[in-house]
C-alpha cells in the first residue's frame, strides 16, 4: 500500500513539474501576443486617422495670409498662384502625409486616400501646366516663365518614387519655383513675370477640365455597369472597333474611382474659387460671373461626408445605394456648367 502511495505521488509531483515548465514556456509566447494585438490595433489607429481627407481652406484668406508673410500687396494672379501652392502643399501636410509612395504600414494597405492624391495631382499638373503655357505669356510668341518652366516639370515628376529621389522632395522643388514666380509676381520693380487674365486663357484651361470631368463621369456612371453604343464609328480611326460595347467598372476598382473624384474635386473647387478672384473683371464683363459659380456649387456637393463605411455600389434604383452615380450626378451638371461658362467666354 505504501508503494502505491509513492507511486501517486511521484505522479503528482510529476505533474506540477511539467504544468509549471508549461507556464514557464508560456510567459515570452504570451508576451509576443500582447505586443503582437497591440501593433495591430496602433496600425488600424493610424489606418484611421491617415484616411482622413484634408478640409477646405478659404483661398482669400490664405493668399492674404501668403502676402502678409511676404510683406507684399496681393496682385492679379496672386491668389490663383498661392492656391495653387497650398493644394500642393496639402499633399505632404494632411494627415499621414504623402502616402502613395509610402512601403510600410499602414500606407502600403491603403487606397482610397492615394487615389484621393493622384486627382488632386492632376488637377495640379493641368494648372500649372496651363500658368506656364497660358496665363503667365501675353501671347503665342511670348517668352515662358523662367520658374514656371522649373514648376511644371517637377510637378509632373513620378508619384510613386519613394526615394532617390523620393516624390516629395521633388514636388517641394516644384513649389519653391512657384513661390520665386510669386515672389517676382508682386514685386512692383520685377517686369519678367506676368499673369495674364484674359478669357481665351480661362477657356483653354476650361477645355482641359471638361475633359477630365467628362471621362470621371463616365468612369463614374460605369459602377453599374452600361451598354454603350461607340460613338467613335463615324469618325475615322485606326482599328476596327464593335458598334457597341458593355461598360462595367471591377468592383475592387470602385472605390479608388469615387476617391480619384472626390480629389480631383477638392483642387477643382479650391481653384475656381481662386480664379472668381483673379478674373472677376473678365467674368463679370461676359456675364459668366453666375455661371462659375453654379460650378462651384455643384463642386462643393462632391465634398459632402460620406457617412457609410464604404462606397457602396447598389445598382440603378436598388434598395441600396450607389455612391458612384451620386457623384457622377454633381460632377457631369459641373461639366455642364464649364460647357456654358466656355461659350459665354467665347462671345464677344
Amino acid at each position: 500500500m505504501s508503494g502505491l502511495q509513492d507511486q501517486v505521488q511521484d505522479t503528482r509531483e510529476r505533474m506540477q513539474d511539467w504544468w509549471a515548465d508549461r507556464k514557464g514556456q508560456k510567459g515570452p509566447y504570451r508576451f509576443a501576443g500582447i505586443i503582437l494585438v497591440l501593433v495591430v490595433v496602433v496600425l488600424i489607429a493610424l489606418g484611421w486617422y491617415f484616411s482622413q481627407e484634408p478640409e477646405d481652406f478659404d483661398v482669400v484668406q490664405n493668399a492674404t495670409a501668403k502676402a502678409e508673410d511676404m510683406g507684399v500687396k496681393k496682385v492679379r494672379g496672386f491668389t490663383t498662384t498661392a492656391t495653387l501652392m497650398k493644394v500642393t502643399e496639402t499633399l505632404q501636410d494632411k494627415p499621414g502625409g504623402y502616402l502613395s509612395n509610402d512601403v510600410t504600414p499602414p500606407g502600403i494597405w491603403l487606397d482610397n486616400i492615394p487615389n484621393w492624391e493622384f486627382g488632386v495631382l492632376v488637377q495640379v499638373r493641368d494648372f500649372s501646366r496651363a500658368l506656364r503655357k497660358d496665363f503667365s505669356r501675353s501671347q503665342s510668341q511670348s517668352t515662358e516663365d523662367k520658374d514656371l518652366a522649373i514648376a511644371e516639370p517637377q510637378l509632373h515628376f513620378d508619384a510613386n518614387s519613394t526615394f532617390l529621389p523620393a516624390t516629395e522632395d521633388e514636388y517641394q522643388r516644384g513649389v519653391e519655383a512657384l513661390q520665386s514666380y510669386l515672389t517676382r509676381l508682386s514685386d512692383s520693380q520685377e517686369q519678367t513675370a506676368q499673369f495674364y487674365a484674359r478669357a481665351d486663357n480661362l477657356r483653354q484651361w476650361l477645355f482641359d477640365v471638361e475633359t477630365r470631368l467628362g471621362s470621371l463621369s463616365q468612369r463614374l456612371s460605369a459602377s453599374v455597369g452600361q451598354r454603350r453604343l461607340n460613338e467613335d464609328m463615324n469618325t475615322p480611326h485606326s482599328t476596327t472597333t464593335p458598334d457597341e460595347e458593355i461598360v462595367k467598372t471591377p468592383w475592387s476598382q470602385v472605390d479608388d474611382v469615387f476617391y480619384e473624384a472626390r480629389g480631383t474635386s477638392w483642387a477643382l473647387l479650391h481653384l475656381m474659387r481662386a480664379i472668381e478672384v483673379d478674373f472677376r473683371e473678365v467674368l463679370e464683363k461676359k456675364n459668366a460671373l453666375v455661371g462659375l459659380r453654379q460650378i462651384i456649387r455643384e463642386l462643393e456637393g462632391t465634398q459632402e461626408p460620406l457617412w457609410a463605411p464604404v462606397v457602396l455600389n447598389g445598382s440603378g434604383f436598388g434598395i441600396f445605394a450607389n455612391h458612384s452615380l451620386v457623384m457622377g450626378s454633381y460632377i457631369s451638371r459641373a461639366n455642364a456648367a464649364i460647357l456654358d461658362l466656355r461659350e459665354l467666354l467665347a462671345q464677344g
